[in-house]
Formats: structure tokens, sequence, C-alpha cells
């Protein structure tokens, strides 16, 4: 997900969001009788579970953006004999949410939180997101525990899972770790969150994985008037942090593939026409693409501080298209090396590590500690695994679109003020209707009327922008010169 920092409290930022919001028919609150339940399961922190192991000895800390509130992920880790240790707790949803009750019949129709530049719309109340459920420091919460165990090189030796009460020591920013770790003055839990990450990246480069790690846009006010977009690269602990979250979906999905039960997140390779896509992008905005380089090569190898590698970035995640969800039965599952693969992490994959804002990954984690257990899993969760998978397809499909809106809004306001202006450009791509044109400067792709070579560099009008409908038109400059 592209993460959008706008001035949102200006016009036309304001209308042109909540325009959004009403096209796609985001919901402004819950129903009476969620907040209710959502309200009385609050008070009982989670105590109705069966019993879970005492685990708020172990000293976890979470690491999030700075403010954060709906925590979702603590994590440990220990240096062992054969290498390390892993604890990585994860708020336990099942907890709070009764299979068939209001609670989850609204989780089932939101299927995820979703994130607009000014605020975002959660899957779950926030006095259980960011209340009762929420890994909130000096609070003892219900966890579903990751335990794993790694080698010195970083591959996964051994995992358990389990319910248990935990307790956050610390809530932590990025910034907290980077500049402690960066320092000298990090805890031991931490300086292993750099050594471990730091392996799992290796992995990730040598079985063919990469990992997009995309900026947060900056979109900033310019004296004079308009906008202009500002990249700011993920630090290193943001990729260290992701790695964690990576490991422990990979050896759920491992789990469940061997058990022949559970809900994978799957993505296809590549297709060759997106890739050629990208090169032209990359001849757009600068990127040096040496000849044989994959692209996966090309993204490892970005500068994250250069705008135009910062652009081509959030261009290269259109190439990892076509993401779903797989239910896991006996035709597509027990063996690693033919199930359903994620393209982007190169192995069978599961998000699990997100339950206030996936409804899948409450589930996943059902199977998951079940599969460990030894025991059945529960018939709700099995009941309702095929319904879920077309939720969050449904879900993440709308996210997407949500997104894209949001995106083509910004570029618009940001266009705005050079309407009539000319740019240099790079056609990427072709339609029914003419061609498809990134300018490198904004870096924004728009259409252009009329016939255009495909991968031509070409001088560009920018003549209209419609910051209502989201329509940017460009003319070739030498036509509209005539």
């Amino acid at each position: 997900m592209t993460v959008l920092r706008v001035v949102s409290a200006e016009e036309p930022f304001r209308s042109a969001f909540a325009s959004i919001r009403t096209e796609f028919n985001v919901p402004a609150s819950f129903p009476d009788d969620v907040l209710a339940e959502a309200n009385a399961v609050a008070a009982t922190s989670g105590a109705s579970m069966p019993a879970r192991r005492d685990a708020r000895d172990i000293p976890f800390v979470t690491i999030d953006p700075a403010g954060s509130k709906d925590l979702d992920q603590a994590f440990h880790a220990e240096s062992t004999t054969d290498g390390f240790r892993v604890y990585y707790a994860i708020a336990d949803v099942g907890a709070f949410v009764s299979p068939g009750g209001a609670l989850d019949r609204e989780c089932m129709r939101r299927a995820v939180t979703l994130y607009f530049p000014d605020g975002r719309t959660p899957m779950l109340p926030e006095v259980l997101c960011e209340g009762a459920a929420s890994l909130l420091p000096n609070e003892d919460r219900p966890a579903v525990l990751w335990t794993i165990d790694l080698d010195r090189t970083g591959v996964a030796t051994h995992t358990h899972v389990e319910r248990a009460t935990v307790n956050n020591r610390r809530a932590l920013s990025f910034d907290d770790v980077q500049n402690a770790v960066a320092g000298g003055t990090a805890e031991p839990a931490l300086t292993l969150l750099r050594e471990i990450g730091e392996l799992r990246l290796q992995r990730e480069a040598a079985r063919g994985g990469i990992s997009l790690d995309l900026p947060t846009q900056e979109v900033e006010p310019v004296d004079g008037g308009g906008y202009s977009l500002v990249y700011r690269p993920v630090i290193p602990v943001e990729s260290w942090n992701a790695q964690i979250s990576l490991l422990t979906g990979m050896e759920a999905a491992k789990l469940m593939v061997a058990a022949h039960q559970g809900l994978l997140r799957t993505l296809p390779p590549p297709d060759p026409g997106q890739i050629d896509r990208l090169r032209r992008i990359a001849k757009a905005l600068g990127v040096s693409w040496p000849d044989g380089a994959e692209w996966g090569t090309v993204v490892r190898g970005l500068d994250r501080g250069k705008s135009g590698d910062a652009a081509f970035l959030l261009q290269a995640a259109h190439v990892l298209r076509g993401a779903g969800y797989t239910v896991l039965d006996e035709t597509n599952s027990g063996d690693p090396a033919t199930a359903p693969m994620h393209a982007g992490v190169a192995a069978p994959y599961a998000h699990v590590t997100a339950p206030m804002r996936r409804l899948g990954d409450r589930f996943a984690n059902e199977f998951a500690l079940s599969i460990c257990a030894g025991i059945d899993i529960p018939e709700w969760a099995v009941a309702g695994l095929h319904a879920v998978a077309d939720a969050m397809q449904a879900a993440t499909h709308r996210s997407a679109q949500i997104d894209h809106a949001v995106i083509d809004a910004v570029e618009c306001v940001l266009l705005q003020a050079h309407v009539g202006e000319e740019r240099d450009g790079v056609v990427i791509d072709k339609n029914a209707h003419g061609a498809i044109v990134q300018i490198a400067d904004p870096a924004v792709v728009a259409p252009m009327l009329g016939e255009a070579t495909l991968g031509s560099s070409i001088r560009v009008r920018i003549a209209s922008v419609d910051v209502v409908t989201r329509r940017v038109e460009l003319v070739h400059a030498a036509t509209a010169s005539r």
C-alpha cells in the first residue's frame, strides 16, 4: 500500500476525498448493534477465550508509525546457541469477535481497513482496534504468539503458535528504533531486529523475492501557489520490521500447506507486457536498467532518496498485479514446491499479522493455531473460509480502486497550476483513445489524445485538468502549437 500524505484540511483536497468516499460507498460510521457488541466485549478484555499461555515475561515492544494506536504486532528476539528466536505477538481479534454476531457480520461486510490521506475507515470499531484488542503499552492483552527459531543464516528451523497473554513494554516509532540502532544505544532485541532483518533480505533475494519498500508521497504547498510532490524513502528499520511479518506469513503458509487447509495470499508472476511498460517508465524517469537485468535487480539497486527512483518504485508496484486469496484443499497443497505462490515473496505466503485491519488474518490464525496444536479447526472457520476469500478479494479490489482515485485526485491538484505548460515525457502505454504518457516532473502518468509511438520521448502540453472528475488531458506539444 502506498502512503500518501497531503494538506488534507485544505481545498480542493477535502472535497476530493469526500467525493471519493461517496463514490465508493465508504461507511461513515458503525451500526448501533455493532457498537453495542464492541463496547460490551471490550469490557471483558477477551476473557471469554480458553486458557492461554502467560507470556507477560517476554519484553515485547511494538514498532509502528509515530502516534499509532491500532497496534497489531509486538516483537522480541533473542540469540540462541544455533541462531535466533523470534517472538511475534499478534492481536487476538478472535478473543473479541463471536462467530455470527453483529461484529462478525460487519467485519465480513467491510473486510479491510480503508486508508485515505485525511484519515481511515477501520474494519473494527475504535473501542477495539485502538483500545481493548490493540497491543497498547503496559496493558495485558490476548495475543496469538508466534515463536520462530532461525539458524545463523536466517532460515527458519522450527515454528510454534499458541494463544497467550502478553504485555507490551513500550510503543516505539520507526524513528525511535532507527535512531537507537544508528546511535549504538539500542537494546539487544532491536539490534537483533537489524541482524535478522538483513539476513532475511538476503534470503529473499536468493529465492527471487522482491520487497518494493514503497516511499511515502507527501504533497506540500509551494510559495506562490500550487503544490509539489516529495518522496520520503523507507528507512531501514521499516524493511527489517516488514521481514519479520513476511517470515511469520511464510511460516503460517507452511503449516497450512502441509495440512491441506487454510487461506493463502497469492500473486502470479509479472506479465511480460508489464515489464516492458516498466522499462519505458524507467526511460522516462532516468532510471538505469542495464541490458539483461531482471526487474527485481533494478528495484533492489534503486536510490530511494532520488525522486525519479522513488517515482519508478511506485510504478513498479503495478507489475505485481492479480493478487488474490486461495483456499487450500487436497488438490492444491501438501508440497510447498507446488503450492500456490506469491510471486513477490517467491514462496507460499499467508496474511496473519494484521487481524485488526484484514478479515482474512483472523481466520488464517485460527487455522494455524489448530494445526499447530493438532486439534480440529473450529467449524465456523472452516465453513466460512470461501466466503472470507471472496470478501477479501472484493475488498482489496475496492481498496485499490480507492487508492487509485486518491492518487488521480492529488495528481490533478498538482497539475492544476501548470495548465498550458509543456513537459517532457515518454509514451509508456497505449489505449483506444490514444497514448499514456509518463511525465518526469512532476512524476505523473496521464492520457494523451492522438497517436504516438510506444516508448518514444515526447513533448506534451497540459491541456486541461478537472479535479472533480479526476481527469487530466495532455496533447502533443507540436500539435497544440499549430
